[in-house]
């Protein structure tokens, strides 16, 4: 891993990939070096923002002798059910990239829980990783101009859902009522969560 100045307050550590991102990330949460006030992962890297008059150089050599053990189980989190109706306008399109029909789609989608790998795009909008690999797809050839907010997609390893409308080009699957952006509460989700899809009966 690198480790590299962010301005006066923050470390910004680059690593190889997702998987290097959540095992640094659980290993700094379980461990926090002194001064760390928060934890913001992102696909190939990690922010780490500190204090005022924190020693910059303590925390880094903190962070390098963290044990970060890629692909080790997550720690016990919390663990968030969304409920999902199955009813997305790309639920056939994903069933002929995955070879899979649309029943075995939802089966794979709930079938796995998902890790709240981190955040982006929108407040709200939680990257969740870790599925079931059989639903790896690509993104739409052509983004929609308007995506209902709380529809659900998948897009390359990773499944999310639309905090708000917004244009996206994620293959849809279904939506979902849960609200995942309140002003007063912040995000629904948070990284380092667990989220479990459970089909709406």
């Amino acid at each position: 891993m690198k480790v590299l100045p962010f301005g006066d307050s923050g470390l910004l550590i680059e690593v190889d990939g997702l998987p290097e991102v959540l095992a640094l990330a659980d290993a700094v949460r379980a461990a926090p070096p002194a001064g760390v006030l928060d934890i913001v992962p992102a696909a190939r890297t990690v922010l780490l923002t500190l204090a005022p008059r924190t020693d910059i150089g303590a925390v880094r050599r903190d962070v390098l002798a963290l044990p970060v053990e890629p692909g080790a189980p997550p720690p016990d989190g919390k663990t968030i059910e969304i409920t999902v109706t199955y009813d997305g306008p790309d639920l056939d399109e994903v069933s002929r990239l995955t070879g899979l029909d649309a029943a075995e789609v939802v089966k794979a989608h709930t079938g796995t829980p998902w890790r709240v790998a981190f955040g982006g795009f929108a407040p709200g909008f939680a990257y969740l990783a870790g599925g079931d690999p059989r639903l790896d797809v690509e993104r739409r050839s052509e983004p929609r101009t308007s995506v209902p907010a709380g529809a659900v997609g998948l897009a390359g390893e990773y499944s999310g859902i639309y905090p708000r409308a917004s244009p996206g080009g994620w293959q849809l699957i279904g939506h979902t009522d849960a609200v995942l952006w309140d002003v007063d509460n912040g995000a629904l989700l948070e990284p380092g969560g667990i989220v479990q899809f459970v089909e709406a009966r």
